[in-house]
């Protein structure tokens, strides 16, 4: 198989008359989508940044940041992705970790703060404004210019399956291997030119939004880009489009039911993929009752560098019902165990423990995570929850302990509990109990801990409910109850309410 590389630059070179993708109702062909990148080439060379020195990229789903992107890779260059959704001065922060030499970002992301560590770590940026302009906005110091890795790769941040989110690289070598065979692009047919356009709208920095976006590209489908999903937007697409397999956020699956979408506009579809956040069993009956259509949910994450169980059509066909509530069976060469929490020893079939994968992208390595699973005789994997009570907000983990951690930063809390409650959009959201200092003279409000937090956290940890206690609820030992927790939120919040 040709390197990335290589086949990133035979994508640019494709008919420049050929549509690439289509954005907010407009399609942009490949001769637009090349002159973007090479503006933005040339703009890190004008910058000062090195022709093979890392960069760092701040992407919105929009053409410009795919560009960007294309460009980078193209010039085999490493990748840092940043997330968006974040405070000016938590991207500050990841543009501060050493190993970069320039960054390119979007014009609402070059706030003072970023701007000032640009200049403070001698860092080349480029602002992207649409697909019209990139500027060189700080020129970079050379003499600070990092080494860049033995092989190039693209960082991404893992959703904290097994912690803390942190870095994770992805060498182009495996996204060569593994990514580009991945046959979720190859569902709509072995034709990229006759399929219909695959719908993007997985975040661009993290793990699905390169796996999904990358070989649509690099194979010549078109795509339909989605700045973020609604079931709105998904609806027209299935109706003008008329894919014969889509998927959907495990969030969006209930939308789609609340909505009435009539039964003949979803007619097309023969299988509905799910994944990134775990399903209700009872919403996926539902679906599957009302429109016919088989729900194949998936199991990954970004340590297994994608997928590593899931429900095919050939297992819903012969198992179906049986195995309602399972994410399916391990893909080709992947390994899977329970094992008890406290020992590390192997469970059998049916207990519940800690799930670990070997995933053969990355290594011949058990890999440990903080899901409770269970293996049935059959070889299905069921997920139990997390035994880290990490939040699952839509398709991203949320770390009670983070944002803990951030909220006791702030001169009024003393104390404070976040547990996950029930959300009908997006499956759980945090919320967050307080305890102020002995005595404030004002009390904060919400809005005040809100902006705090978003200084310190991403934006999916700034939680959709807040309660003011005297103390908080502890348990015998005195640990925190996080369960009494939870129900004061319980009993207080409407059914369906959230974020």
């Amino acid at each position: 198989m040709p390197s990335l590389r290589l086949l990133v630059q035979a994508a640019l070179t494709r008919d420049p008359a050929s549509p690439a993708m289509a954005f907010a109702g407009e399609w942009i062909d490949w001769a637009t989508l090349r002159a973007t990148a090479d503006r933005i080439a040339g703009a890190l060379d004008e910058a000062g940044v090195a022709p093979d020195a890392p960069v760092g990229l701040v992407p919105r789903n929009r053409p410009e940041a795919i560009a960007a992107l294309l460009a980078l890779l193209a010039a085999g260059r490493s990748v840092r992705m940043i997330y968006a959704f974040q405070s000016a001065d938590g991207i500050a922060q990841s543009m501060a970790r050493p190993g970069l030499a320039g960054v390119v970002l979007h014009a609402e992301d070059a706030a003072e703060a970023v701007l000032s560590a640009a200049r403070e770590c001698g860092l080349g940026l480029v602002v992207l404004e649409g697909m019209g302009e990139a500027r060189v906005t700080v020129r970079a110091d050379t003499a600070k210019a990092p080494v860049p890795p033995n092989t190039p790769q693209v960082e991404i941040l893992t959703s904290g399956t097994t912690g803390p989110p942190k870095p994770f690289a992805v060498p182009y070598s495996l996204i060569e291997q593994h990514f580009l065979a991945t046959p979720l692009t190859r569902s709509q047919g072995d034709d990229p030119g006759q399929a219909p356009p695959f719908l993007l709208y997985f975040p661009l920095g993290n793990i699905t939004g390169l796996y999904s976006t990358l070989p649509t590209l690099l194979r010549g489908q078109r795509a339909i880009l989605l700045e973020r999903f609604s079931v709105a937007a998904w609806h027209a697409y299935v109706v003008e489009h008329r894919p014969v397999h889509s998927g959907v956020p495990p969030s969006a699956m209930r939308q789609i039911l609340d909505a009435g979408i009539p039964v003949e506009d979803l007619a097309s579809i023969r299988a509905m993929g799910v994944g990134a956040a775990p399903l209700d069993p009872a919403v996926q009956q539902a679906f599957e009752a009302r429109y016919g259509i088989p729900v194949l949910p998936s199991y990954g994450a970004t340590e297994f560098a994608g997928p590593v169980a899931m429900m095919t059509a050939e297992l819903h066909a012969e198992w179906g019902a049986a195995k309602l509530g399972s994410v399916g069976r391990a893909l080709p060469g992947v390994q899977m165990r329970v094992v008890d929490p406290e020992s590390g020893t192997a469970l059998p079939p049916g207990e519940t423990g800690l799930l670990q994968v070997i995933a053969p992208r990355i290594g011949p390595e058990w890999i440990v995570t903080s899901d409770l699973a269970t293996i049935d005789a059959d070889g299905f994997l069921f997920l139990k929850g997390r035994a880290d009570g990490a939040i699952m907000r839509g398709g991203f983990k949320v770390l009670p302990e983070t944002i803990e951690a951030a909220l006791l930063l702030h001169p009024a809390v003393a104390e404070t509990a976040v547990v996950g409650v029930p959300d009908g959009r997006v499956g759980e959201v945090p919320a967050a109990a307080v305890v102020w200092t002995a005595g404030p003279s004002v009390a904060p409000d919400p809005s005040e801990l809100e902006a705090h937090l978003r200084r310190h956290v991403l934006a999916t940890h700034v939680p959709a409910h807040w309660r003011v206690c005297s103390e908080l609820p502890r348990t015998p030992s005195l640990k925190v109850d996080r369960s009494a927790v939870r129900r004061l939120f319980l009993d207080t919040l409407p059914q369906g309410a959230g974020d």
